[in-house]
């Protein structure tokens, strides 16, 4: 009977010496990578025993949780032979098939004759990574996975994993998150002292302009690096990726997505939007690449919880999965920053899939309704004019019967108050202070 180093060393032989060499010296500048990179450790408890799979936008620190998962290990003992780290996205790793993906092992095995835990990040541009993947986790390894696509996150590629994986959707900085890499205290009585309320407040506004992408938290001009990472991820992620050719139609189709993050939006709407600027995309066009765009994690779409069933896809409200994507399309747009701002908090905290509403009905319509929280939510900047402290006030009373409501809410800018509407405890609170309860 063959021993499994043995195994090991008759595949080792698929592999000729110039591939070999090729990978093993990305594995080796991969590993010197994690070493210097600086972390900022994010909230998140490693399960010991646990095999993930980390999936987000394009850098949302996916990459930094396995860095600071890496240096713990690194840290406690644990060296280089027992952890083996592939970055997928390194170019001279281009055209790697899943049969190729063994070679990993057999490199490593070579080097150390250790069986390691393996990082494999943006494994998602191998075809057919899953069953590798699954063949791992059979066999015992404790694997770390990131990408950037959603679909790795589907029931077909969850069914193929069996269960053997956590998935974890990762974002960009919550505002606390932005606020502990600013070094901004934020206790309760931190924010009864004028000072620090004054400085939270500030960082808020930076928040909501610029968002929490990682690596562009503590910069003075985030544009560039926001708008450096919107091409990446339009032109790669989405255009590249699912070979549309229509470039034009794409980026007009998100900016106006963008301008109308407000409002619910059909497919042929989306076309017949795209058109009108003489761009011409087709009904069918606008619903590939808009599920094109939700699989690269730059947008998320709430549907409208009194809709049929059968309605809910076809007109849906979408917002982008970082405020920063928005500031790149809209000028004095106050309004819609706050919004979509609340919408990807409460999608973070409640889940993607169909678990944060808006309602819809013939009168009013309520912004969002949280089911598991029982709670509605209106969104607005200020509600210091009268008809529009009225407006946002009643649209309540539209809420269906049907949908139990324990809490009300009114967010905005900076008014704070509760108050009894027609018998309705209604809580009006800052965005900001809502963000940090």
């Amino acid at each position: 009977m063959q021993s499994v180093e043995q195994k090991y060393l008759i595949l080792c032989n698929q592999l000729n010496d110039m591939d070999k060499n090729v990978l093993k010296s990305v594995m080796v500048e991969n590993r010197h990578e994690v070493e210097k990179q600086v972390v900022i450790p994010r909230n998140f408890v490693f399960e010991e025993f646990g095999n993930y799979v980390f999936v987000g936008i394009r850098r949302a620190g996916k990459s930094f949780l396995m860095y600071q998962r890496m240096q713990q290990l690194l840290s406690q003992g644990v060296d280089w032979s027992e952890m083996l780290y592939v970055n997928f996205e390194d170019e001279r790793l281009d055209g790697m098939q899943t049969e190729d993906l063994n070679s990993i092992l057999e490199c490593h095995f070579e080097e150390f004759g250790k069986r390691p835990t393996l990082f494999l990040d943006e494994i998602q541009i191998v075809p057919g990574w899953e069953k590798f993947a699954r063949r791992l986790a059979d066999q015992k390894y404790r694997v770390y996975i990131t990408g950037s696509n959603a679909h790795m996150l589907s029931a077909e590629f969850m069914t193929t994993l069996g269960g053997r994986y956590i998935p974890v959707n990762i974002y960009p900085y919550s505002f606390v998150e932005f606020l502990d890499v600013n070094n901004v205290p934020h206790s309760e009585n931190d924010m009864l002292a004028t000072p620090a309320r004054a400085l939270i407040k500030n960082r808020f506004n930076d928040y909501l302009l610029f968002g929490g992408f990682p690596e562009s938290a503590l910069m003075q001009t985030k544009r560039d690096y926001i708008n450096s990472v919107y091409q990446k991820i339009y032109l790669n992620d989405i255009a590249r990726r699912n070979d549309i050719t229509n470039i034009a139609g794409l980026r007009v189709m998100l900016k106006k997505m963008a301008e109308g993050v407000k409002h619910p939006l059909s497919f042929n709407r989306i076309a017949a939007v795209v058109s009108s600027t003489g761009r011409k995309l087709s009904t069918n066009s606008a619903a590939k690449y808009v599920d094109c765009a939700e699989q690269a994690w730059l947008i998320t779409p709430v549907s409208n919880i009194t809709a049929k069933t059968a309605e809910r896809e076809g007109n849906r409200k979408y917002y982008f999965t970082d405020n920063g994507f928005m500031s790149l399309f809209l000028i004095n747009q106050e309004s819609a920053l706050l919004e979509n701002l609340v919408a990807i908090a409460l999608i973070r905290k409640y889940g993607r899939e169909d678990e944060v509403y808006f309602c819809n009905t013939p009168n009013h319509e309520i912004d969002f309704y949280v089911p598991e929280a029982e709670t509605a939510i209106q969104v607005a900047y200020s509600i210091a004019d009268d008809n529009v402290r009225q407006r946002e006030l009643s649209a309540f009373k539209s809420l269906p019967k049907r949908l139990s409501c324990s809490r009300r809410i009114v967010l905005t800018l900076d008014e704070e108050e509760t108050v009894n509407y027609e018998g309705m405890k209604i809580e009006i609170i800052p965005t900001w202070k809502w963000l940090l309860q």
